[in-house]
């Protein structure tokens, strides 16, 4: 099961993939292209060209999940193309897996500590 806690660090490629990847490449892609570790608990989220059709790693400890969505109609709403990864709230990713609209989606606000006085 994947855990989607609000310290889950949620990151989207933002440059589609050849779908016919499986796990092993896509590990090996957060690894070499994305300069990232797979295994670090973060979740790794993938798009094909024809935006109706995305997938997921994550590491949970015991082993590596992928998980594939397809949209019935439409496709999923995604940033530009370009190299790089995109920063997701849990709940933004909510909103993808939904089929929603979440680029103009709030991402989560950071609280800074205050010192005791």
């Amino acid at each position: 099961m994947i855990a989607i806690g609000e310290h889950v660090k949620i990151l989207v490629a933002s440059a589609p993939i050849d779908f016919r990847r499986g796990i092993n490449g896509l590990v090996a892609l957060v690894a070499e292209a994305l300069k990232m570790d797979p295994y670090c608990g973060s979740i790794f989220v993938f798009r094909s060209k024809r935006r109706d059709r995305l997938k997921l790693i994550a590491w949970d400890g015991s082993g590596m999940i992928l998980l594939t969505k397809w949209l019935e109609n439409g496709g999923f709403a995604w940033p530009a193309a370009r190299d790089g990864v995109v920063h997701l709230s849990g709940a933004q990713m909510a909103m993808l897996l939904a089929g929603h609209e979440w680029l103009t989606a709030p991402g989560s606000a950071v609280k800074r500590p205050v010192k005791a006085g």
